[in-house]
């Protein structure tokens, strides 16, 4: 049998036709002549308009043509608690298109019960040659955990932000909403629909944004509002809300939206309405929560302005220019949908 040779590289996939051109450059928002210079790889083109194009050809559902198709500048890991939360797949989304942005690649990592620590999935990223890491919501927030652990990760060489919880031990760039600010907010949103009896359904107290969220409380309440500490859970906002409504409190202030869906079953298993008999507001917010019944009033993360800001606070350190090891804080946004209403 004759040997058929070297099997040749594969083709492009055809180039779309005008039709699909004009469909491009809607989603880009750019001319069909910059759709077509930037599939057949031709130069002077921004790269923000580049980036633009091809964003368009994904979202449309068009193979990018190899020639187009990038050489990772490196691998970087973002190592998160969960996914059940639907704050932390919008800031991993947030986090991968930045990341695109400048070629890298992210690895996401995640932890459940009984899985990977997150000390064994940084331990894995290392050792997989990583040039950096984005930690979400990690142990850096936890007052109970050794901050020794993100000094042995610098003496590693491995750059490093942290989204969500401050520790000053740790020399590295933060990036936090304004915890504090988000329930002074909250408070006062209830406070003008007539609610005297408010209350805080909050996670477990060793979290520096839950200790964050129970000062600035405590502060617009003067030391007279309610807290109940619980699980960041539907079932732990159940919880709670259940002994806060015990407490007689008619407007309840959730430290995420998942413990808000959980106040909302608590009201209703007793009876109540939202909002008609108790308001509800969240924390976080996602595009799921506008839809829930009722649409969740909420404080607004901005995941967008942090991911960003983490995400160049990062490259700037791997690039070698150091940026300041301090935390960069993000005001929270009122979200007022159908949760709250007037005091009865």
């Amino acid at each position: 049998m004759s040997d058929p040779g070297p099997v040749p590289p594969a083709p492009d996939p055809v180039l779309p036709g005008p039709a699909r051109l004009a469909d491009i450059a809607l989603q880009a928002e750019v001319s069909e002549a910059t759709v077509s210079r930037v599939l057949n790889g031709k130069t002077g083109v921004a790269a923000a308009t580049r980036q633009r194009v091809l964003a368009a050809l994904d979202v449309l559902g068009y193979e990018r043509p190899v020639r187009l198709r990038q050489r990772s500048a490196g691998l970087i890991g973002l190592v998160i608690p969960e996914l059940t939360n639907p704050i932390f797949p919008a800031f991993a989304q947030v986090i991968e298109q930045v990341l695109a942005r400048d070629g890298y690649t992210p690895v996401l990592c995640t932890q459940s019960p009984g899985g990977a620590t997150e000390d064994e999935l940084v331990d894995q990223l290392v050792e997989r040659g990583v040039t950096g890491i984005v930690f979400l919501s990690g142990l850096h927030a936890d007052t109970s955990a050794d901050p020794a652990r993100y000094t042995r990760l610098t003496g590693r060489g491995v750059p490093f932000v942290l989204i969500n919880g401050f520790n000053p031990a740790i020399k590295a760039p933060f990036v936090s909403p304004d915890d504090g600010a988000a329930t002074r907010i909250a408070v006062q949103h209830l406070r003008a629909l007539g609610h005297r009896r408010i209350g805080l359904a909050v996670g477990p107290e060793r979290f520096v944004p839950v200790q964050r969220k129970v000062a600035g409380f405590l502060d617009e309440t003067a030391g007279q509002g309610v807290v109940q500490h619980s699980l960041f859970s539907v079932e732990g906002g159940q919880a709670a809300t259940s002994a806060l409504l015990d407490a007689g409190c008619t407007g309840i202030v959730c430290g995420s939206d998942m413990m808000a869906l959980g106040a909302v079953r608590a009201a209703r298993q007793r009876g109540l309405e939202v909002p008609r008999d108790v308001s509800v507001v969240g924390y976080d917010d996602s595009d799921l929560f506008a839809f829930t019944d009722p649409p969740l009033t909420t404080l607004r993360q901005p995941v967008r302005p942090m991911a960003s800001a983490a995400v160049n606070s990062l490259l700037e350190e791997i690039n070698g220019n150091p940026v300041q090891h301090t935390e960069f804080v993000f005001q929270p946004e009122l979200v007022v949908r159908g949760s709250t209403a007037q005091a009865r």
